[in-house]
């Protein structure tokens, strides 16, 4: 069983884990957006919709009452300011386990083409997502930052995983093979404890998404 909040409820990856999870009657899903209308569809006795700000601590603090894991779906690059208000409301609620969307090339570790490429179209986003992978590495808390190939919809979960330190793998992944590795990590907390994995989908390897 398991409490989980779902920062960004209304993504693609966000609703997809929110299947996974509710498959499980004993587990309950708190979806956190803008505007909780957008995901009137989802909410039953296991989802609940709270609408707030993710960059308001104080609402974030409350709504992570008796949470057992967040996922941060909407990604890590934008503002750091992001990350370290997760962590600071995280901290003042008592929770521990968090996992966060990231891109790839944070550490610069994409090789060849590819990586120039991806260097390109990611930007000054790179630093963003280095420094919130850093912040939540100095934290207390028990993470997993997941650094995402370029995201596709095919209805797949074939997927590989590298550490942090090995070069990144392919070029594109299915959301639906994130979903399955967030839901996995929710299932069991110990994997990819306190880690930094990248998820890509084995043989999308080339100069551009495959």
């Amino acid at each position: 069983m398991a409490n989980v909040l779902i920062l960004g409820g209304n993504g693609a990856i966000a609703r997809l884990v929110t299947a996974n999870l509710t498959a499980n009657a004993d587990n309950h899903v708190t979806l956190y957006l803008r505007n909780a209308d957008r995901v009137s569809d989802l909410v039953n006795a296991q989802v609940t919709a709270v609408t707030g700000d993710v960059l308001d601590e104080s609402a974030l603090t409350t709504a992570m009452a008796n949470q057992d894991i967040v996922f941060v779906s909407m990604g890590a690059t934008g503002t750091v300011k992001l990350t370290e208000t997760v962590i600071a409301a995280m901290q003042a609620a008592g929770v521990a386990r968090v996992i966060s969307v990231n891109d790839l090339g944070i550490y610069d570790e994409v090789p060849g083409k590819f990586g120039e490429w991806n260097k390109q179209m990611i930007g000054k986003g790179a630093q963003v997502g280095k420094a919130s992978d850093d912040a939540l590495v100095a934290s207390n808390l028990d993470y997993t930052t997941l650094r995402l190939a370029w995201l596709n919809n095919r209805d797949n979960t074939d997927y590989e995983l590298t550490q942090k330190g090995d070069p990144f793998k392919g070029t594109s992944v299915s959301r639906k093979s994130v979903a399955a590795v967030v839901t996995k990590i929710i299932a069991d907390p110990t994997f990819a404890s306190r880690a930094s994995i990248g998820i890509d989908q084995p043989g999308t390897d080339g100069d551009t998404p495959m």
